[in-house]
């Protein structure tokens, strides 16, 4: 079985992305707390990853590659909101930090991820990485793909 095992940050302001980011298109078909079953369109992929309820920083991750027809089909079965994102892949002490600038319903939002071997293992956070919201579920992809940022009271 594959593990997700990753930890999320806020992104400082005045960040400035570098060039060569990949722009995204994601739906959730399935947003139940202890599953989600995401579509992911890119320039040139299309994907479709279940994943299983988080425990701690890990959960099980399972993601397929499928023809780009049929995640387009897939995106218009998909729950109220696509969300629509440039991710940017920052290397940094040996690891690779994702960071990803919402666009649309949640555009403002800047999230960085990073993916680890182990929950403890132990890292540097880059100087323009922020406050980790890895336990928070509103900053998860499939919590704003029905709770969008450009919505919420509370920032």
């Amino acid at each position: 079985m594959a593990t997700e095992i990753e930890r999320k940050f806020l992104v400082k302001e005045g960040w400035n992305p570098p060039g060569g980011g990949t722009v995204y298109r994601q739906g959730y078909l399935s947003t139940d707390p202890l599953r989600n079953v995401r579509v992911r369109i890119s320039d040139t992929d299309a994907f479709i990853t279940i994943k299983g309820k988080t425990e701690g920083l890990s959960r099980p991750e399972f993601e397929y590659a499928i023809p780009a027809g049929d995640a387009e089909q897939l995106l218009k079965l998909c729950l109220p909101h696509i969300i629509e994102k440039t991710r940017y892949r920052i290397p940094a002490d040996g690891l690779v930090w994702e960071v990803d600038v919402f666009h649309g319903v949640n555009a403002g939002l800047v999230l960085a991820e990073v993916e680890l071997e182990a929950e403890d293992q132990p890292f540097e956070k880059p100087a323009w990485v922020g406050r980790e919201v890895s336990g928070d579920k509103r900053y998860y992809n499939a919590w704003l793909s029905a709770h969008p940022y450009g919505t919420w009271e509370e920032k």
